[in-house]
């Protein structure tokens, strides 16, 4: 049985403390068995592209996923092992600014590419996530998102906004 570590650093982002919880934990072991398929005991490169994307929605670039392999180099393992794991990702949570979940969401609604939501935007998503949501839930949902009425629709915040980093669509 591998002890896994108790505490991790807490910093301060905009004000709000975060620091990997037990559940936290958890979920990285979790994760890491469900990722480690051949269970050879650490993750490849593949596998740990594989964890963050489960863990904070998003695939790693390439000098990410170096920065997160090479972290830990070891004689004793070609890849990263799960008490390493659980550090590297605590310390990832740590330090991962909350205004990058927000811009993920927003991007996520935002299927079109086009940097504002409708409500049909609201429709699709919450169908997906929550298909038996009332579709009164969803339009105050979206009422309440933005001063814009239902006729019009609720924008990505300005160039000053932590939403609005440019996004590449295809």
């Amino acid at each position: 049985m591998v002890e896994l570590p108790k505490m991790f650093p807490t910093i301060t982002l905009h004000k709000r403390e975060r620091k990997a919880t037990d559940a936290d934990i958890r979920r990285f072991v979790e994760v890491f068995h469900l990722c480690d398929m051949d269970k050879k005991s650490y993750l490849s490169r593949e596998d740990m592209k594989m964890a963050v994307v489960m863990l904070f929605g998003y695939k790693p670039s390439k000098s990410e996923t170096d920065l997160l392999m090479a972290s830990y180099p070891s004689i004793h393992s070609p890849g990263v092992p799960l008490e390493q794991f659980v550090c590297l990702m605590g310390k990832k949570l740590t330090v991962e600014d909350h205004f990058e979940r927000t811009r993920r969401i927003f991007n996520a609604f935002d299927a079109q590419c086009r940097g504002f939501l409708k409500l049909d935007d609201f429709e699709r998503a919450f169908k997906l996530v929550a298909p038996r949501l009332p579709e009164r839930t969803v339009l105050e949902a979206f009422r309440g998102s933005g001063p814009e009425s239902v006729d019009q629709h609720v924008s990505g915040p300005s160039n000053g906004d932590p939403v609005s980093k440019q996004r590449v669509c295809s």
